[in-house]
């Protein structure tokens, strides 16, 4: 029998593929034909950091325990999102098992999250650089650390302004397609992950009730991934296409920290500035709010049978799961809320938590996904009411290359405008995410738990 090593498979995660897509996509539509394909079952919740971690442990978040991309780290007080380490995953990964069979196996982690100290021999990841003037400067973080100056000799400094925001596009996804592409041709990793983020955005931005709207998008992301699988396979790689969720149409956006602040359980900081900053330390109960997940957070549990009462009349709230009930999900862990709140088929979940406009903080105008106590897709437009929006954005760009200190308030605090989301299950399984192989590894239209991609990929290796 072969050796792990002496294979090499590339796992491109498609963020957002549903089957029902794959009729705006032609090229990767007609490739799939003469594949496997399956639907994925997600966990709960169906996020990036949740469901790549289960794929790739093929644990659950009760034993990985990233229960979000974010939660509330008690022992600081504080509401993180978007952490980068890999140490926050408690369990082994896929290639440390691979590795420790065949120590000539080698790994490469292409924007897959919690990528810093994962133990494989590349990584690459953004990272940017915050100076003390306050600007943002795009950069990446890689292992080994000179893998950095090579690729933006290549390709430029990573777009880290068309990864998230406003002007996020097509143009990140192919600048990590190219980084990914040199790295298989240069050093022919057994194990390649790469992450294609570009559908999530219009599909978050405009939902899918008018297909005209995410056509361009489809269209670039077809064209960007048969780029991939062709260039892949001329290099002797063999397929494994995943994604996360399915994003579905919402409506109603659910201000749940502004229900807990009214009912006098959420507390907030006025700053000097006139600003309020949620202070999750002194209340008692919060929300970290997540797409259509919210972990709340209970200070006294005596507290919790009032908060379920309370919440159970709230409209577009469909499941309160306090941590006994969390165990049917596999979602409970320390990390996890006292109640975890699933929004109903058309609902998400705001952070937002001010009640007078003229107390937000300043970066609820700005994209700021570290400092927000939650998920924000408020972040991918800019405000209606900036009449020469382009205008605007050039004066502060203007300031920053000029070297002075300048705020890029550019977003509404409108959740309103968002008309995609997801983390519920998906309401039918055309509209969930999928696995594509060229290898035998399930059969068509099998219906999998995301858990079983970890056994799928060590089956791809030892068969």
């Amino acid at each position: 029998m072969s050796k792990p090593s002496e294979k090499k498979r590339l796992v491109l995660c498609i963020v957002g593929l549903t089957q029902d897509l794959l009729a705006y996509m032609p090229k990767l539509a007609k490739w799939t034909l003469n594949q496997q394909i399956a639907t994925l079952e997600p966990p709960l919740p169906a996020v990036t950091c949740t469901s790549q971690s289960t794929m790739i442990t093929g644990k659950m978040p009760n034993e990985h325990g990233v229960v979000g991309n974010g939660w509330y780290f008690k022992d600081i007080a504080e509401i993180g999102f978007w952490k980068q380490s890999n140490h926050l995953v408690e369990a082994p990964k896929v290639w440390e098992i691979l590795k420790k069979e065949d120590p000539d196996f080698t790994v490469a982690k292409m924007f897959w999250w919690y990528n810093m100290y994962a133990k494989v021999d590349f990584a690459v990841t953004p990272r940017p650089v915050y100076p003390a003037d306050g600007r943002k400067i795009p950069s990446i973080y890689t292992q080994p650390p000179e893998l950095k100056a090579e690729f933006q000799s290549k390709l430029g400094t990573f777009p880290l302004f068309n990864f998230w925001g406003p002007t996020a596009s097509i143009v990140s996804s192919q600048w990590i397609a190219n980084a990914t592409l040199d790295l298989m041709r240069k050093e022919s990793p057994n194990l390649a992950l790469c992450y294609l983020p570009h559908l999530d955005y219009d599909l978050q931005k405009f939902g899918r009730a008018n297909p005209a709207l995410i056509q361009k998008a489809c269209t670039e992301i077809d064209d960007l991934s048969m780029q991939m699988i062709d260039e892949a396979q001329e290099m002797g790689y063999d397929l494994i296409i995943v994604s996360e969720y399915g994003i579905e149409d919402v409506s109603h956006v659910i201000d749940i920290n502004r229900i807990l602040r009214k009912a006098g359980y959420l507390k907030v900081q006025l700053v000097d500035t006139g600003w309020e900053l949620l202070d999750a330390g002194a209340s008692q109960a919060f929300a970290a709010a997540d797409h259509q997940i919210a972990h709340v957070y209970v200070e006294d549990e005596q507290d919790i049978p009032k908060l379920k009462a309370l919440l159970s009349k709230v409209e577009g709230i469909e499941l309160i799961l306090d941590k006994d009930q969390q165990k049917a999900y596999q979602i409970e862990h320390s990390r996890s809320g006292d109640l975890v709140l699933v929004a109903e088929k058309g609902a998400w979940f705001s952070y937002y938590y001010w009640l007078d406009e003229s107390k937000r903080p300043d970066f609820a105008t700005s994209v700021d996904i570290h400092r927000k106590p939650g998920y924000d897709p408020a972040e991918l437009f800019i405000d209606p009411k900036i009449l020469f929006p382009k205008l605007k954005v050039i004066s502060k760009l203007a300031l920053k290359f000029l070297g002075f200190r300048y705020y890029m308030d550019l977003i509404a605090t409108n959740g309103q405008q968002v008309k995609g989301s997801h983390g519920r299950a998906a309401s039918a399984k055309s509209l969930g995410p999928v696995i594509i192989s060229n290898l035998p590894l399930f059969r068509n239209d099998d219906h999998l738990e995301m858990k079983t991609v970890f056994d799928l990929i060590l089956k791809s290796f030892h068969s």
